[in-house]
């Protein structure tokens, strides 16, 4: 019998090359790191606008008589409710970072993606982008933490092209 063998091409172009558990845990760290950044970036802006919203209240309202009432104020207050969507995307990020299951590219592209989407500021917006433009007008501090986490969200390809320039 004079049958040839068939070899199989390299690598097939339908199927993705495996990846080592070295290169495994590389992406994951790269991925939790960037992540783990933007959630710091994130924190230091939702503290400039919790700073700002706090001025802001006691400019209009009155002072706020101590720590424990602030944070009443905080949890349940209207004034302070807009404040809640950031708040809850930075729970999201540490229980994502927390979690027993390997972190994935498309887990953290998803938090990213609503990082965004949440800190767009829109002066005839409602709701917390309407109160994040008004924030960002009264307040450097807010700015410069926004501008701080926008780094991080930016999407890639923007990056690149900002770094061409």
């Amino acid at each position: 019998m004079n049958a040839q063998k068939i070899k199989k091409p390299a690598s097939d172009p339908g199927k993705k090359p495996r990846r080592s558990p070295r290169e495994k845990r590389s992406a994951f760290v790269i991925a939790a790191r960037g992540l783990a950044e933007l959630r710091i970036a994130l924190l230091d802006l939702h503290k400039a606008l919790v700073d700002s919203e706090r001025a802001n209240y006691e400019k209009t309202i009155g002072a706020i008589q101590s720590p424990n009432h602030f944070l009443q104020l905080l949890i349940r207050d209207p004034w302070f409710a807009w404040l809640h969507p950031l708040s809850q995307l930075i729970i999201a990020m540490d229980e994502t970072l927390d979690e027993k299951e390997p972190l994935t590219n498309a887990g953290v592209e998803a938090l990213v993606k609503q990082t965004r989407l949440l800190l767009i500021a829109s002066e005839s917006g409602e709701g917390f982008s309407k109160h994040y433009f008004d924030a960002l007008q009264r307040d450097p501090d807010v700015v410069l933490a926004h501008a701080n986490a926008a780094k991080l969200f930016r999407p890639r390809n923007r990056m690149k092209n900002s770094r061409e320039s």
